[in-house]
C-alpha cells in the first residue's frame, strides 16, 4: 500500500500564524551525544530548555523524530520488553515542540475516526485520530499529547475540514508527562485500533511499522 501524493508544499498543523521559517530541527536521538537524557525526563525543565533553544534559533517550533531511536522511553515500563530488540524505542511520528495551548489543525479534509485518553505513563494522553480518503485511498492521522478539553464534544464520524482547529496541546500533567508538543503520525491500516495506535516501535517490528506509518513529512513538507 502506497500513500498517494497529497501535498507538495508546507502545510501547518499547529498555530496557522507559524510560518515555514519559524520551524527548526531538533535531535532527540540516542546518537546525540550532547543530549542530556535527564532533562527529557523532567517535562517542566525540558520545556524551559526548549524555549531557550527556540530563542537561540529564532524559531517558534522545534520539529523532528521520525524513526529516531530515543533513550527517553527507558523511563517507562510501558515500552519495555524482555529482549532488547523487542523494546520499543523507535519513534514513528514527527514531534512539534512548542507551548501548551497551541492550536492543532487538520491538514486535510477528513472524519473523526476515534478518540480517547491514553493514560499509561509516557503514553499519548488525550488522542484524536482522523480518517482521510484521497484518490480512493484511505489513511489516518493521529494527534497525541493534547489537552483533556480537546476531547470534549467530539463525535465519531464528524466531518472535519482542512485547516479546522481540532484540539490544543496539553500540559505535562495531562499529556503523558512530556514537555508540551504534538505527536503527529500517519497510519495506513489501523489494525482495528480505536483512539490509540503505537507511536513507538521496536527494532524487530520496524519493517512493518515503517511501511504502515510513513514519514509524516510527505504530507507536511517541513523538511
Amino acid at each position: 500500500m502506497t500513500l498517494p501524493e497529497v501535498s507538495t508544499s508546507f502545510i501547518p498543523i499547529i498555530n496557522p500564524d507559524f510560518k515555514y521559517a519559524d520551524y527548526t530541527p531538533l535531535d532527540l536521538s540516542s546518537g546525540n551525544k550532547a543530549l542530556d537524557v535527564a532533562v527529557l525526563k523532567d517535562p517542566e525543565r525540558h520545556h524551559l530548555e526548549l524555549q531557550e533553544f527556540l530563542k537561540e534559533k529564532q524559531a517558534k517550533v522545534a520539529y523532528g523524530g521520525y524513526l529516531e531511536k530515543r533513550k527517553l522511553y527507558d523511563r517507562s515500563d510501558y515500552f519495555q520488553a524482555a529482549h532488547p530488540d523487542d523494546t520499543r524505542n523507535i519513534h514513528l511520528g514527527i514531534d512539534l515542540w512548542c507551548d501548551a495551548g497551541t492550536a492543532v489543525m487538520t491538514p486535510l479534509d477528513g472524519k473523526i475516526h476515534s478518540f480517547q485518553e491514553n493514560t499509561n505513563f509516557g503514553d499519548y494522553g488525550p488522542t484524536i485520530i482522523l480518517s482521510h480518503t484521497v484518490e480512493g485511498f484511505t489513511f489516518h492521522t493521529l494527534y497525541g499529547h493534547l489537552s483533556k478539553s480537546s476531547l470534549d464534544d467530539l463525535e465519531v464520524g464528524k466531518d472535519i475540514k482542512a485547516g479546522e482547529q481540532i484540539a490544543t496541546l496539553g500540559r505535562p500533567f495531562e499529556n503523558g508527562d512530556y514537555a508540551p508538543h504534538l505527536h503527529f503520525q500517519i497510519i495506513i491500516d489501523m489494525q482495528g485500533n480505536q483512539g490509540d495506535y503505537p507511536g513507538v516501535c521496536s527494532k524487530n517490528s520496524l519493517p512493518f511499522y515503517k511501511e504502515n506509518c510513513p514519514d509524516p513529512n510527505i504530507l507536511l513538507n517541513i523538511y
